[in-house]
């Protein structure tokens, strides 16, 4: 094997491609600036523990480990960044009132988390803390609507779901913990078979009517049907039906916004990391959610701090597949300048424009056209003037 063969889901991003995803990565962030979020930074490499607080267990096996050589312990590379920038939030900043904090970097998966994604997503996001209301749910999920939009993605189809459906009847029927895993082991693996057969334990622990909403659960996915189905057919625990009113509210505001909408009722995605409403978007070209988030309360609380939060993600290099290449901008290319300060000074005004100037160097052989330049300064009438080449 050749010593520079890349390993497995990574890949080298050639320039047409770097130029794209870092376009997108501009005006992303710009909107995100724009509505009052501001840039955190976390380290790539932090302690084990400190990643692993507050994610739920489900980032252990994903994430990339090794020895720290000064100290010792055993540090990982961040395969999330949503837990670090709830660190810093309950920490660092220790602000009382809402905090909108926002972010880009890579992060680094152990496995791809599909057939054709990368090892090494480029993740953005966006996490607002210290407001619980559906206010705030809504802001961030507008605001992933809006960012999808701004990356060129179209035809978006989103996903509502709520954790508390599915905690409301494991906790209102007392159901152990060690049941409820199994539980959400199987409803989180869509295996119907395996469901009715633990479901079919149940009947002497727990009344018949949960039993029933238990085995319904995977049904409950559509329009807004979905949600008046539920709402007859699930037992009437307070914490239930407030899911529903949230999941219903926030459908109405966001139906407008998308090209198609429905209801999961057992989306169970970061069950163990997310505390109230879950979403994913997906567009036509692609299997996998390509943007997704949840309400997460609990994370601060593994940081000592319990603070609302609700937020997104969605990895660049994903979306930077699913739209339409653009051209790579041309140039002008400009011969060396020798001491000419003249042509100094234009090259100058001609970048500050936001124009792409190479200069040539002395004594180089390249054809013109691998400089990607479509026009050229020529000194006519002793001034400089680009002309198409």
């Amino acid at each position: 094997m050749r010593a520079w063969v890349l390993p497995e889901y990574i890949e080298d991003i050639l320039p047409a491609e770097a130029f794209r995803i870092e376009m997108m990565r501009r005006r992303v962030m710009d909107w995100l600036f724009a509505h009052g979020y501001e840039l955190v930074g976390p380290p790539l490499l932090e302690y084990v523990e400190s990643l692993l607080k507050g994610s739920g267990g489900g980032t252990d096996l994903r994430m990339f480990k090794v020895v720290d050589q000064l100290s010792g312990r055993m540090m990982g590379l961040r395969a999330d960044m949503t837990p670090q920038v709830a660190r810093i939030d309950a920490h660092l900043l220790n602000r009382k009132g809402i905090t909108r904090l926002c972010y880009a970097g890579t992060v680094l998966h152990t496995v791809p988390s599909g057939l054709t994604r990368t090892r090494e997503p480029l993740q953005v996001g966006a996490e607002l803390y210290g407001h619980s209301g559906l206010e705030s749910d809504l802001e961030v999920q507008r605001l992933m609507l809006q960012c999808l939009a701004i990356a060129g993605v179209g035809k978006i189809h989103l996903d509502l779901g709520h954790v508390a459906v599915f905690r409301g009847l494991v906790r209102g029927a007392g159901i152990p913990a060690e049941l409820e895993r199994e539980l959400f082991g199987v409803l989180q693996a869509k295996d119907i078979s395996a469901l009715e057969k633990l479901c079919g334990g149940l009947d002497k622990q727990v009344d018949k009517p949960v039993v029933q909403a238990l085995l319904l659960l995977p049904e409950l996915y559509g329009d807004d049907k979905t949600l008046r189905r539920a709402r007859k057919s699930l037992p009437n625990y307070p914490e239930i039906m407030t899911a529903l009113d949230e999941l219903e509210m926030v459908g109405a505001e966001l139906g407008p916004l998308v090209d198609t909408l429905a209801f999961d009722l057992a989306d169970l995605r970061g069950y163990h990391y997310h505390s109230g409403m879950v979403f994913a978007a997906y567009t036509g070209s692609s299997s996998n959610a390509i943007a997704m988030g949840g309400r997460y309360d609990e994370v601060g609380k593994a940081f000592g701090r319990s603070r609302p939060a609700t937020g997104f993600s969605m990895d660049l290099r994903e979306l930077s597949g699913l739209v339409e290449p653009g051209l790579y901008p041309k140039g002008i290319l400009a011969p060396y300048a020798k001491g000419d300060k003249a042509l100094e000074r234009r090259i100058e005004q001609l970048r500050s424009e936001g124009e792409v100037v190479v200069v040539e160097l002395p004594g180089h052989e390249n054809d013109e056209s691998v400089f990607n330049c479509d026009r050229k300064l020529m000194l006519e009438r002793n001034v400089w003037s680009v002309t198409k080449i």
